[in-house]
């Protein structure tokens, strides 16, 4: 739980409320044209859980047809594809804190290119503290300790 209270940052919190104000803000006061949300945005969820597919991981795409995905439950169980093997396990959500507990990875073997990919995804999620929504570019954007991006994905 200590890890937890390190990721109170002003920073951490300030970019996840300023995602989430964009929809909860929607028509409040005399702003409703400045906080309209954009056709789309309403029915994004403010939440990781759900079905997810990787954009980017760290400051690079991702190989083309190379599926890389992440399934996020309510209860915590992780699975998904690293883009050659499948991989469960669980994780820990609290607030804006994310946190992937061991993950356990068949062992199948694959391009060279496609198992550089899948390790850098791996190890992504390994070093994740925090999540934020982009609700206008329908993103969940896993984030470390100092507030860098890890990883972007698009709703599946």
């Amino acid at each position: 739980m200590g890890q937890f209270s390190l990721l109170s940052s002003p920073l951490l919190t300030r970019r996840r409320v300023m995602g989430a104000g964009l929809v909860a803000g929607a028509g409040v006061g005399g702003l409703a044209g400045l906080w309209a949300v954009p056709a789309g945005a309403q029915d994004m969820p403010l939440t990781p859980v759900g079905e997810w597919l990787a954009e980017t991981i760290g400051s690079g795409g991702v190989l083309d047809r190379i599926q890389t995905t992440l399934v996020l439950g309510a209860d915590g169980a992780v699975s998904g594809s690293g883009g050659c093997n499948r991989y469960s396990g669980i994780a820990k959500l609290s607030g804006a804190a994310l946190l992937f507990g061991p993950l356990s990875a068949s062992r199948m073997a694959c391009a060279p290119a496609v198992m550089a990919q899948e390790q850098k995804f791996l190890l992504a999620l390994e070093r994740t503290r925090a999540w934020r929504i982009d609700p206008l570019r329908r993103k969940l954007i896993l984030l470390d300790l100092t507030g860098t991006e890890l990883v972007r994905f698009s709703t599946r």
